[in-house]
């Protein structure tokens, strides 16, 4: 019965910041649109087919009104209002809204997470660290009204700019505060916990992103982390879904598609700068990747 009341408060806070939210997006279009208060950022859209796919880094996204699916590797997430999805470590991930219309908007409220501030938390409030098994580097609950809340003073913080700077920060530790009590603290707790398996393989994808164009042997990044091969495959994809390699490989392939699409080069051009050694092999891989050889993958989006 109390789950099912706090679940109707924060259906309800919801809609007050779906007000705020479309306050400050209305009139600006569809997209992301950026706050004066630098981790904080806001999305609409109207348009139900729109995708967005990249590779995201650690963030808090609440829906606020609408739903939205998200696609990492071959896992389906889908969450609607007043449902939060948690990124830990940097993900390749496709983003797509499912529901929305002109009147009626996909509204979203985006924070970025800073491990450094979790990990403060986590010592002074003393948190127990639990198990060290490797945890999904995303996930989807539900949000508590309390949560809400905070997402709520902090939009209206926009309206005060003079008070961001002293008050945003309280409220950002809130919300941390939160989510390492959460359903989900185990996952969030492992953002920030050193030696966490988690924390190493955020690491070794540091190094994958750093150096993705680059022939890949697995020891080397296993030793990386202090494990064996065999352990690093296993927490690798415990966290990301997927194998270093096919990591890589989707780094490859969504670097490859910027570069067609905003420096104009053909798709064998891209092959070769982002490491391929065969164009063909290259359109194979990305054709089954975005559903579309090169070509009619970026007229298509261009059009977009």
């Amino acid at each position: 019965m109390i789950q099912t009341q706090d679940r109707q408060s924060a259906i309800a806070n919801c809609r007050e910041l779906a007000a705020l939210v479309d306050r400050h997006a209305s009139g600006q279009g569809n997209g992301f649109y950026s706050t004066a208060f630098d981790p904080l950022e806001f999305m609409r859209e109207s348009d139900p087919a729109t995708a967005i796919q990249g590779v995201s880094e650690p963030l808090l996204a609440i829906v606020v009104q609408g739903k939205k699916e998200v696609l990492l590797n071959e896992e389906t997430y889908q969450y609607g209002v007043a449902q939060y999805l948690v990124l830990s470590v940097d993900l390749p991930v496709r983003g797509c809204v499912v529901e929305a219309t002109t009147d009626q908007p996909f509204l979203g409220f985006k924070l970025s997470l800073d491990p450094v501030q979790l990990c403060e938390i986590i010592a002074q409030i003393k948190i127990d660290i639990g198990k060290k098994e490797s945890v999904r580097g995303l996930f989807v609950s539900n949000a508590d009204s309390s949560l809400i809340d905070c997402a709520i003073r902090l939009t209206k913080l926009l309206d005060t700019p003079q008070n961001i700077p002293f008050l945003a920060p309280m409220i950002v530790r809130e919300i941390y505060y939160h989510l390492l009590i959460g359903e989900q603290g185990e996952a969030v707790r492992q953002i920030a916990t050193a030696g966490s398996n988690m924390q190493r393989i955020a690491e070794v994808i540091k190094r994958l992103q750093a150096d993705f164009t680059k022939p890949l042997r697995v020891e080397d990044l296993a030793e990386q982390a202090n494990m064996s091969a065999s352990s690093l495959h296993r927490h690798f994809k415990a966290v990301t879904s997927m194998s270093p390699l096919q990591y890589q490989k989707q780094l490859k392939l969504l670097s490859a598609r910027q570069m067609m699409l905003i420096e104009d080069i053909d798709a064998t051009q891209a092959a070769y700068q982002v490491g391929y050694e065969s164009a063909s092999q290259f359109s194979r891989e990305y054709a089954r990747m975005f559903g579309a050889p090169p070509i009619r993958d970026i007229e298509r989006l261009r059009v977009a």
